[in-house]
């Protein structure tokens, strides 16, 4: 039987935030082996020496193919398209007719009329919406992720090979030195005799390349790399370690899609949208008012991406908003080490404690928000959460008030729900309050990463 559609569920819970508090839907999962060594090391991996991630099982692509393509995308998109040619990437991000976040994706243009949208399921979902509702000569092929997909494996294999060795492995593989390849494009290598495309990446600052290619060849590669990275410090990362790379890089992986509001197209997606396409909201953000989760581009730095050269969803919106003072501003968060102590160590005293603190993901609904609070009054919304290893430190990204986003500023989080909802994932607690300090975003390579 098909699943209820968010308009049904809406209707039978009443409230967005209490339909959406209490889905028993739980944060994004990486199904690929948790640790090969252990994850502090692993984490380690991409500052130090060179780490090999596999991307292949966790997200969804979305290939869009036909002569109406790009027009779709440009439609749906805030980015600018102007000499989008085959071979470059991008971050696609979109919003609603009211300028709030609906998602955002990796955009591959592949080939004349054929791209592949990749991420959470958020953007892509609004997209083929999209498509299925105007008129466009275009047709769209879905290829979920592992957890999700019926049959087969993926279509792609995708491998991420980061960190300060990662040029020399490359070149140990290649048998030849590495082309130049500017940011965010796309080039074709040989590796073990077969094609494979390389997307330059980098990550926590370091060089690095995302290689892809049709799954037939997974193996064949990755014992290549496996084989060449012996003597370049290589390591592979599970999925504890991967799952918390976009912490120091600044990259917030699901905020709350903006996707209630009263305008007729929303209210025609949420008749489209299965209820289980949506996720649930965890975290000490407590307003009845399901608009106060919601986020523009320039709340959490995508203020660069947008550009008014093209009609979009929500371009007035994005107009308005562009000419007025950013009120927040994306930053990171880096948690008092004694209040986390003292959080984590209510475990072991009588009961209730501290909403319990995963490591080093603490991360427990599809999209989480913390209220960031500035002598008792609400600042911002503290997202993403987990430790990074090379710091030592617990860290989350935030969007706070723009006057308070100068490093050094202290803050306070709350953690934990209040009350307790039904989301399998949270037991009996009670709410903490967590010092935190404003710090850089991106955090891991403040002084480096995208300086390129």
């Amino acid at each position: 039987m098909a699943p209820d559609s968010l308009a049904a569920a809406l209707a039978r819970a009443g409230s967005p935030v209490e339909l959406l508090r209490n889905l028993a839907f739980p944060p994004s999962t990486f199904p690929v082996r948790p640790e090969f060594t252990n994850w502090r090391s692993e984490q380690r991996s991409w500052l130090e020496t060179c780490a090999l991630l596999d991307q292949s099982h966790h997200m969804t692509d979305l290939f869009i193919q036909g002569p109406d393509a790009l027009r779709l995308l440009s439609d749906t998109g805030v980015n600018t398209f102007a000499n989008f040619a085959v071979g470059k990437a991008k971050q696609f991000v979109a919003v609603n007719p009211d300028g709030h976040l609906i998602g955002d994706a990796i955009l591959f243009h592949l080939e004349e009329e054929l791209f592949d949208l990749v991420g959470h399921p958020m953007a892509i979902d609004w997209v083929t919406f999209n498509l299925e509702r105007g008129n466009y000569d275009a047709t769209v092929e879905r290829d979920d992720n592992s957890i999700v997909r019926t049959a087969g494996p993926p279509r792609f294999y995708r491998y991420e090979l980061q960190g300060p060795t990662a040029p020399a492995l490359m070149e140990d593989v290649l048998g030849t030195a590495v082309p130049e390849v500017k940011f965010f494009n796309m080039t074709e290598f040989t590796i073990a005799g077969r094609r494979v495309r390389g997307l330059r990446h980098g990550m926590a600052g370091q060089p690095g390349f995302e290689l892809f290619g049709p799954w037939k060849d997974a193996d064949a590669v990755l014992e290549a790399l496996l084989r060449a990275g012996e003597n370049h410090g290589l390591v592979r990362v599970g999925s504890k370690a991967y799952s918390t790379a976009n912490l120091g890089s600044g990259w917030v992986p699901a905020p709350m899609p903006a996707l209630f509001s009263n305008h007729p197209l929303m209210q025609e997606y949420r008749e489209w949208l299965p209820v289980t396409k949506v996720g649930s909201i965890g975290g000490s953000l407590d307003s009845a008012d399901i608009s106060d989760y919601y986020l523009t581009p320039y709340d959490i730095g995508y203020g660069k991406t947008v550009r008014f050269d093209h009609e979009f969803i929500g371009r007035e919106a994005l107009e308005r908003l562009s000419q007025t003072t950013p009120r927040r501003t994306k930053v990171t968060l880096v948690w008092n080490a004694d209040d986390v102590t003292a959080a984590i160590g209510s475990l072991y005293r009588p009961g209730p404690g501290a909403k319990y603190i995963d490591l080093p993901k603490a991360r427990y609904a599809t999209h989480h928000e913390d209220k960031v609070l500035k002598d008792g009054q609400p600042v911002g919304i503290s997202m993403d959460c987990g430790y990074l290893a090379n710091e030592r430190e617990m860290v989350s990204l935030a969007t706070i008030d723009a006057e308070l986003s100068e490093p050094g500023t202290e803050v306070v989080v709350v953690w934990g729900e209040d009350p307790v909802s039904a989301k399998p994932a949270v037991e009996e607690h009670r709410q903490v309050e967590i010092r935190a300090t404003v710090a850089p975003c991106p955090y891991d390579a403040r002084d480096t990463y995208r300086s390129r």
